[in-house]
């Protein structure tokens, strides 16, 4: 494990993206359990991906444009309704005043839908990880799982952290209409230019 490793990936992993703007939204409307469930399921949404890329399927959606275009076309589909739910207030990013117990699961099956659907992930291990495995390698396979671990401990730390720092101000958010309002447009844009950034993505 090097250095240049570990910083590239903290790097890549606390860049503002949907993974991260899906978290802080989380974690100011529901709070900060809520917020660590989202980053536990954005966690596990990286999953798929890593399987993919072991498997050759990421170089699929490299060269097959029907492929490319079905998966990004369905990650476009999907922000816009984020975008349209964080408008309306309403599934996983409707405010909870008084932070009632209730189930994360859906925050959660989100959050692996947000990674699920960007095919740019994908290729993103497909030529992210393989920089990092040595030429000699003798088992390049256990090294790519070894490095994908890393990547997906640091993204669990790095978006709970951003959610509970979130979830500590929220108080003083939720009890002015207006800063709501302003949060809410801003979640709203921010889904829908991230939704048009995969709309114009090529492969």
């Amino acid at each position: 494990m090097t250095w240049s490793f570990l910083l590239t990936t903290l790097i890549v992993v606390a860049s503002p993206g949907t993974g991260v703007l899906y978290t802080l939204a989380v974690a100011l409307t529901r709070g900060s359990r809520a917020s660590v469930a989202a980053a536990f399921g954005c966690t596990l949404g990286i999953v798929p991906q890593m399987i993919a890329a072991m498997l050759g399927l990421a170089a699929i959606l490299h060269t097959s444009a029907l492929a490319f275009a079905v998966l990004k076309w369905g990650g476009v589909v999907y922000l816009l309704y984020m975008s349209w739910q964080a408008l309306r207030e309403r599934g996983a990013l409707s405010v909870d005043t008084e932070l009632r117990p209730r189930s994360n699961g859906r925050v959660i099956v989100t959050a692996i839908l947000i990674n699920l659907l960007n095919p740019k992930l994908s290729i993103f291990f497909l030529a992210f990880l393989p920089q990092f495995i040595a030429a000699d390698e003798a088992h390049p396979l256990t090294r790519m799982v070894e490095l994908s671990g890393v990547f997906m401990a640091m993204t669990f730390v790095v978006f709970a952290v951003y959610g509970v720092f979130a979830a500590s101000v929220r108080d003083r958010v939720i009890t002015r209409p207006q800063v709501m309002a302003w949060l809410r447009r801003s979640f709203a844009a921010g889904f829908a230019l991230l939704g048009a950034k995969l709309a114009f993505a090529e492969r």
